[in-house]
């Protein structure tokens, strides 16, 4: 692939990123035992929707025109989530509160059984609290610039294929 690449190319390149994210964290979660929050959850959100625009944009049918508006599309999706994850570093870091749901709520026992249960079970993750780090910087801080690089990307090849169209 050339330094520019075509929308298609593009739209395999974004897919491949969304793959490769979604696949990490998944084997953060299920293989080594990282329970995700709430914010953990959303920011997995637009990878899910950008990889289904970047399908969307790889059918053989798509008009090049539709490539690039799906590209854009990718693109917004990955600047919401730059937003999310910046806004979990920050509850990471403390700098702000998180949203309700980043501090469960554990139900009062109501029961023996209900008592031995929440014992025995692992407390809710929570927003503040980073289950893994590398050099200080946890998985959110890490999707800070993944995502903000990736929505730059997406945007950049819609704009240059436009141009390249004209």
């Amino acid at each position: 692939m050339s330094c520019n690449p075509t929308s298609r190319q593009a739209a395999l390149l974004v897919l491949l990123a969304c793959i490769l994210a979604l696949g990490s964290a998944l084997t953060a979660q299920f293989g080594f035992g990282l329970r995700p929050c709430i914010l953990c959850l959303y920011q997995r959100g637009p990878f899910v929707v950008g990889g289904l625009l970047a399908i969307l944009a790889l059918l053989p049918q798509a008009p090049h025109r539709g490539r690039l508006v799906l590209l854009g599309l990718c693109a917004l999706a990955f600047f919401a989530n730059t937003g999310i994850a910046a806004f979990h570093v920050g509850v990471e870091q403390h700098w702000w509160a998180g949203t309700a749901e980043c501090v469960p709520v554990v139900p009062v026992p109501t029961s023996p059984a209900e008592m031995m249960a929440a014992m025995s079970a692992p407390p809710p993750p929570r927003c503040d609290q980073a289950p893994w780090s590398l050099f200080g910087i946890s998985m959110a801080g890490f999707n800070v610039p993944f995502s903000l690089g990736l929505a730059l990307f997406a945007a950049l090849s819609a704009l240059r294929s436009k141009e390249r169209q004209a």
